[in-house]
């Protein structure tokens, strides 16, 4: 097997997961599914291991599927950014695919992303927004904007700002539930919490400038700031989220701030992540260095 087929293997395959199916992988490629079929099994029998589970409904990846599609894809990134750099003799070009929070990708990453298309028109920005973490090694995205402090891995992560956190909740709830007055209050009332911090249900205080933490419960949970700052605004509950994503709301008056006097003033850090060394493309760079330059919250 020489290395173009073994690229060609490679790409079949990576299409297939982001297909979810052989006759997908197939349509876009102009192929049938069985000679999809053939490619991926003398794939699998070259390696030697199962890489797909292939069922009538759907396909599987096996973890060393999984470890297949991670590596096939950065060599198939590494391939398409050396072609680039030749034919184009540096310039940053091709697709960047970019993953952001739906709150700050919606006020913040969407008008940089214009900004930064303005200035790099040989670069497609590709734009995710979920609150879902996605897999930036295993090749899911090229930069990711991620929100608090983060875990040990390969990684490299630049720090593009931070944010504070506020707690909020609708004239109208305010109005049905009483305005509470100390911390405590909100054990009576219907706190509205990220569902990804399940783990570490409180929020913190700060009284006589000593630090605490509530351990509050609600009816509701999300993984979206933009989702629990929405309950708020309908009336649903009380909601601590980032304050960039409620400061309109806060100037029309859609929310309250509650309880500010006990804010601890806690910070969370907003990083850019991406896969780093000197094989990194130009259109990462060219994205994170204009993020360090222009992000503000």
């Amino acid at each position: 097997m020489d290395i173009a087929g073994r690229s060609g293997e490679m790409t079949i395959f990576a299409l297939v997961a982001q297909e979810g199916s052989l006759s997908g992988a197939a349509r876009a490629l102009g192929l049938t599914p069985s000679a999809i079929s053939r490619i991926i099994a003398r794939t699998e029998q070259r390696i030697g291991t199962r890489l797909l589970i292939r069922t009538t409904r759907a396909i599987t990846l096996t973890a060393e599927g999984e470890a297949y599609l991670r590596g096939a894809r950065r060599i198939l990134a590494d391939m398409a950014e050396v072609e680039d750099a030749i034919t184009d003799q540096g310039v940053p070009r091709g697709r960047l695919r970019v993953s952001a929070s739906v709150a700050h990708g919606r006020l913040s990453i969407v008008p940089l992303v214009a900004a930064f298309s303005a200035r790099y028109p040989a670069i497609v920005v590709d734009l995710a927004l979920g609150d879902e973490l996605v897999d930036v090694l295993g090749g899911q995205a090229d930069v990711a904007i991620r929100f608090g402090y983060l875990a040990d891995s390969p990684l490299t992560a630049r720090r593009i700002g931070d944010t504070g956190e506020v707690i909020v909740a609708s004239p109208d709830y305010l109005a049905r539930h009483g305005v509470p007055l100390q911390p405590e209050d909100l054990l009576q009332h219907n706190c509205l919490r990220f569902n990804f911090r399940r783990a570490a249900p409180d929020w913190p205080f700060r009284r006589d400038g000593e630090y605490f933490s509530l351990k509050v419960t609600g009816t509701v949970e999300g993984n979206s700031g933009d989702a629990l700052a929405q309950f708020a605004r309908l009336g649903t509950g009380i909601a601590r989220i980032g304050a960039f994503s409620v400061a309109d709301d806060l100037r029309r008056g859609d929310l309250v701030p509650l309880l500010e006097a006990f804010n601890p003033g806690d910070r969370e850090p907003i990083h850019a992540v991406f896969v780093g060394g000197a094989a990194m493309p130009a259109r990462v760079r060219a994205f994170v260095d204009f993020l360090l330059e222009h992000h503000r919250v």
